[in-house]
């Protein structure tokens, strides 16, 4: 696969090479769902809490008595019907983390990759570099490039000077190619890669490759090899079932008058 190498203006300098594995992938939505919960779910700091009936302040003792009063029931001032009483089913502090594999997270990567690439969201830059950190030299880049919208700009490393120029600019990120998750990718109306962000992501991909192509022969061969058949067993004869005995005959007797 190919695409467009551009330069600071826009124009066409060349093309670039893009691996297969990492955006030619079908993505899946199901997937990019499950990964995208997770990840949001992650971010959130857990700290929301709220009271029990049993940790509210308030006595014990119950309001009035059960009957004969006309009121209705009631069995503590702190009871979650009242004012002032506990919580039902309320956010808890204690947040848990959802785990999920790093393969997984790789899939999620390539196949954001693969479907902002088939949408036209991705463009490749030979270098965002700037002489001054000057706001304006951002805007002027991103007008060039056709980025109109939320857009994340990848580096392969820290580069302060455009950071530092492009934080005034609503909906413009810097992110790292080390960095870079599918929430971020998807999130973006426009990704622009430079060619060494275009490589270290691509390094990244290498020994999840390298990894599926040693387990490609493996299971290639198990595949072939089928087991052998057991020897089939000499089929039983069915046990012979033992003749009925003949009917008595029961014998006429002889009159002795006769």
């Amino acid at each position: 696969m190919e695409a467009q190498l551009l330069n600071t203006q826009g124009a066409e300098v060349g093309k670039v090479e893009l691996r297969e594995a990492v955006f030619g992938r079908r993505p899946s939505p199901q997937f990019l769902h499950e990964y995208v919960t997770k990840y949001l779910a992650n971010q959130r700091r857990g700290t929301a809490n709220t009271k029990t009936r049993a940790e509210v302040s308030g006595t014990g003792k119950k309001p009035w008595k059960q009957k004969h009063t006309g009121r209705a029931r009631a069995g503590s001032f702190r009871s979650p019907l009242w004012r002032h009483g506990g919580v039902t089913f309320g956010p808890r502090a204690g947040h848990v983390r959802l785990e999920l594999p790093r393969r997984k997270s790789r899939l999620a990567l390539a196949q954001a990759l693969s479907s902002k690439l088939a949408e036209g969201g991705l463009v490749f830059v030979e270098n965002l570099g700037l002489e001054q950190p000057k706001t304006k030299l951002v805007a002027r880049l991103l007008k060039s490039l056709k980025c109109d919208g939320r857009t994340t700009l990848v580096l392969d490393v820290p580069n302060p000077m455009l950071s530092r120029a492009s934080r005034n600019i609503p909906e413009v990120e810097v992110a790292l190619a080390g960095d870079l998750n599918a929430y971020g990718v998807l999130r973006a109306r426009k990704l622009v890669l430079t060619r060494p962000a275009l490589e270290k992501l691509a390094a990244r991909f290498a020994s999840l490759e390298d990894a599926a192509a040693a387990v490609a022969p493996a299971a290639a061969a198990a595949k072939a090899v089928k087991p052998e058949k057991p020897a089939a067993r000499p089929a039983k004869k069915p046990a012979a079932r033992p003749k009925a005995a003949a009917p008595k005959t029961a014998r006429k007797s002889k009159d002795k008058g006769n």
